[in-house]
């Protein structure tokens, strides 16, 4: 029984994380078609080049932490 709740849960996180992903992915292709105005999302391309840029300047701190956000998403299997 418990082993079916852990199961139930990971499955609901994987919906939940797959769908926020979709959600950036839609802010993006926004901001990109329509401008700086999106009142829901905010600066959605700004803020990733930001994440982007302070992992560049973090030098292999940076690189670690690439490849385990990587690794993570790497690793979900799919449903």
């Amino acid at each position: 029984m418990p082993g079916n709740v852990i199961d139930s849960i990971k499955k609901w996180i994987g919906q939940v994380t797959e769908l926020g992903m979709l959600l950036v992915a839609l802010a993006i292709v926004l901001q990109i078609l329509i401008g700086d105005n999106l009142a829901f999302f905010g600066d959605v391309v700004g803020n990733l080049t930001a994440l982007i840029a302070s992992l560049g300047d973090n030098g292999l701190v940076g690189l670690v932490a690439i490849a385990i956000i990587l690794w993570l998403f790497a690793k979900r299997s799919p449903g």
